[in-house]
């Protein structure tokens, strides 16, 4: 007949293996919560993306996220290195955040951005502050149908950790 007998007992070193192995699959499951966000926006709405990174960094919030998106303009005129540089962030996002106003549909990169990150397989969000959204939307958005959600942490949060 199949499997062990009830006597058989673990040794010490053996027990303190299989525990730390369980105490390992653990710290590997919290690190999995761990978002990576990344955030387009237009230049006009930096003080917006800036409350947002606030949000998210916060140590109350039930959710760890890195902030991927690029803080300060690269030092370039070459749209090439531009694209590289952002390329890269956007690949090491979890997730892409789009702080949507109505200066965002007249940004080239943000359009551009929200295409890369639909390229590469990315969860992509706008985002909309107030009680209304924009009148307008990027068209990488539109075209990819990506959600437009009310700038409300729970439902931001919510939508980060699903799917």
């Amino acid at each position: 007949m199949g499997g062990g007998s009830s006597s058989e007992k673990f040794d010490p070193d053996e027990l303190r293996r299989l525990e730390e192995k369980a105490r390992e699959i653990l710290r590997q499951s919290e690190a999995s919560s761990t978002r990576n966000v990344f955030i387009s926006f237009a230049a006009e709405d930096l003080a917006l993306v800036n409350l947002l990174r606030g949000q998210i960094a916060s140590p109350s919030t039930d959710l760890e996220a890195n902030d991927w998106s690029v803080q300060s303009p690269y030092d370039s005129k070459e749209a090439d290195y531009i694209r590289r540089r952002i390329r890269e962030r956007l690949r090491h996002a979890s997730v892409v955040l789009c702080v949507v106003s109505e200066h965002t549909a007249d940004s080239r990169w943000v359009n551009w951005e929200i295409s890369e990150a639909v390229a590469l397989n990315k969860r992509v969000a706008c985002i909309y502050a107030g009680t209304k959204q924009p009148s307008r939307l990027p068209n990488a958005a539109a075209s990819a149908k990506v959600p437009v959600l009310p700038w409300n942490h729970e439902t931001i949060m919510s939508w980060m950790t699903s799917g």
